[in-house]
């Protein structure tokens, strides 16, 4: 499965999934959102199958952005089995990501 795009409706059934789900808060018009964006997609293939991606714009999304205390963009949070383990600001690099989703990191 590819990245998914979350809403406000269905961010928390995305998330309550058995594992490990990344989720990346972002926006259109964000600069570093569109420079993390091939990292997030390289790494969702490479991940496949093993690690949820998940994609939520902020615009249209101020509920679940809000929830998270989402104030700036690109931001990452890392879910284990729908609990929040970790959240960071900025874009990461791919072996920061791969390290955080395998849990040997953070």
């Amino acid at each position: 499965m590819a990245i998914q795009h979350a809403t406000d409706q269905n961010f928390n059934q995305l998330v309550q999934g058995n594992g490990i789900t990344v989720v990346n808060f972002w926006a259109s018009w964000c600069g570093p959102c569109r420079m993390f964006a091939p990292v997030l997609e390289a790494f969702a293939m490479e991940a496949e199958g093993k690690v949820g991606v998940i994609k939520v714009n902020v615009d249209e999304n101020p509920v679940t952005s809000a929830q998270y205390g989402i104030m700036s963009i690109p931001s990452t949070l890392i879910f284990q089995n729908g609990t929040l383990k970790y959240k960071e600001t900025g874009i990461l690099p791919a072996g920061t990501l791969r390290a955080l989703a395998s849990g040997e990191a953070g």
